[in-house]
């Protein structure tokens, strides 16, 4: 093992789309190997494949130690539990989650796409939704589906930070993708997000603006859940292309990243509860330099605006 292919704690975390107290924890417990480089902590790619192959099989996984996953269901219009239930997929709500239960506020997290969040908070099953939906018509993020999702709700739009997107294509791009009307070509295969996944809705949006269908391309009914997945996916040669974040290109071996679109990823909350305690103090933190900081070497995180109120509707 080279140092060149060595993880770090941060890597780690952002694989497994958790906070790096929550990897330090599962060292702890001895659910994760890893090894010393000095004083620094280190882990081999099958370190972490073992550990999610395990949690696959005894259901023990990063949620059990990190404890603060939501009772969640898309079904139904009532919260299921007690607590303040932030919902979205990206690593930086596992890190403000934390934070908050630093300040003895029972933050819960519900893993799903922006679509099904908006939808979710319209009824009253989460406190918080995050989105990164980008609509055509308009070349805006957000604002527009909150308006439509949440119809006669008030709302307040607060930016988290902005990424790039773009697609993942295998190491030195052989078949030369560059573009979105490359999707309509013959020879590629894609593999494509889940139904309401901020990444996907901004592959629609684009091969609705180039007139192309998606059941006339290749892999497009094949769904996986998350950023890590289809990356793994063009990484394996299980496809020629997919869309994701640039972070997570830094993640996986043999894929480049082809930059096509700054997004904003922002939280949605209900006007009614903006005053709240929680609300405030999730405010503070996510303004603040020590939450800002642990985003310094990740990467992929512009966090200049972070707290910014973007709209109230």
């Amino acid at each position: 093992m080279t140092e060149k292919k060595a993880l770090s704690t941060q890597d780690v975390a952002a694989m497994l789309h958790v906070s790096k107290s929550t990897i330090y924890d599962l060292i702890r417990k001895g659910e994760i190997s890893s090894y010393k480089v000095g004083r620094k902590v280190r882990f081999t790619e099958n370190d972490v494949q073992d550990y999610i192959s395990r949690s696959k099989k005894s259901q023990s996984a990063l949620n059990s130690s990190a404890n603060n996953l939501a009772d969640f269901s898309l079904l139904g219009n009532e919260k299921k539990q007690e607590g303040f239930i932030i919902c979205g997929q990206d690593l930086i709500l596992d890190i403000l989650s934390n934070y908050m239960r630093l300040h003895n506020i029972p933050a819960l997290r519900a893993y799903i796409g922006s679509y099904d969040s908006l939808v979710s908070l319209y009824r009253n099953k989460i406190n918080v939704a995050s989105t990164h939906l980008w609509d055509s018509d308009t070349d805006q993020y957000n604002v527009p589906y909150v308006r439509r999702l949440l119809p006669g709700v008030p709302t307040v739009i607060i930016h988290l930070t902005c990424r790039i997107q773009g697609l993942y294509v295998a190491k030195g791009n052989p078949k030369g993708i560059m573009t979105w009307a490359d999707f309509g070509r013959d020879d590629i295969t894609m593999i494509n997000r889940e139904y309401g996944a901020g990444s996907r809705v901004l592959l629609d949006e684009n091969l609705k603006l180039l007139g192309i269908y998606g059941s006339a391309i290749k892999g497009y009914k094949k769904e996986n859940q998350s950023h890590l997945a289809v990356a793994s996916a063009i990484s394996s040669g299980q496809a020629d292309v997919a869309v994701g974040n640039e972070k997570m290109a830094r993640q996986v071996d043999n894929i480049d990243f082809i930059p096509l679109k700054k997004e904003r990823y922002d939280l949605v909350v209900k006007k009614e509860d903006f005053q709240s305690p929680e609300v405030q103090t999730m405010l503070n933190i996510i303004r603040s330099a020590a939450f800002k900081n642990e985003f310094a070497n990740i990467g992929g995180y512009d966090t200049s605006d972070m707290g910014k109120i973007v709209a109230e509707i």
